[in-house]
């Protein structure tokens, strides 16, 4: 039976092979996620005029496996070791799209996911809480005036029958610079509710992302 560290190494691999064989298509990837016609991107940041693009690209693995670049899976039951995430932000004229995509994930399930305004780390409240455009003076923030998904950036998907899923969410302002560094994947769905608004349930599994 093969170990964790085993899987991990074998992840390791099979990532960095995605990542080299992506990397010829950067150019042209980066150009269509520009104009909303592509999904996510290896990971880069663009240079030069434009829009700005900020892009990562990792696997999932238990942070006492973990190496600075990988994402991080707290919950290996619902996010399992070796599992792909690619995040990708392009933002200018003051917009900002982010563009997420998943593999390796539970067939057919439903997760949460959100921008957090920290870093990840070894504890999933390390990512902080939610990246809002105009913050919440009540902290945690559930209400729906300023937990909603015009406020902050929601990326709630649904997996296929493979486990893969892309989702993407599209916001009228741009982040401030700093103040946004993670996407967290949730438990379930993200509630609306008064009292519940942005909740989501257990922090399963977090990316950092410098967003711009």
């Amino acid at each position: 039976m093969q170990t964790v560290a085993g899987a991990v190494r074998t992840a390791k691999a099979g990532a960095r092979r995605r990542a080299r064989a992506a990397l010829a298509a950067v150019p042209a990837a980066v150009a269509l996620l520009a104009t909303g016609a592509a999904g996510p991107a290896p990971a880069v940041a663009a240079a030069g005029e434009g829009p700005d693009v900020v892009a990562r690209e990792a696997h999932f693995v238990p942070p006492e496996n973990a190496e600075p670049d990988d994402g991080l899976t707290y919950d290996p039951t619902l996010v399992p070791a070796g599992a792909g995430i690619t995040v990708v932000e392009v933002a200018r004229d003051g917009r900002t799209s982010v563009r997420m995509g998943l593999s390796g994930l539970l067939p057919n399930r439903t997760y949460g996911a959100h921008v957090h305004t920290k870093p990840c780390g070894p504890d999933p409240a390390a990512a902080g809480p939610h990246y809002q455009n105009e913050a919440d003076p009540v902290q945690p923030s559930v209400d729906p005036a300023y937990a909603n998904p015009e406020n902050e950036v929601w990326l709630d998907f649904t997996t296929d029958r493979l486990g893969n899923a892309y989702t993407s969410a599209r916001q009228d302002w741009r982040f401030r610079p700093g103040e946004a560094r993670s996407v967290v994947v949730h438990e379930h769905a993200t509630m609306t509710h008064p009292g519940g608004a942005g909740m989501a349930g257990a922090r399963l599994a977090c990316l950092s992302v410098p967003f711009e």
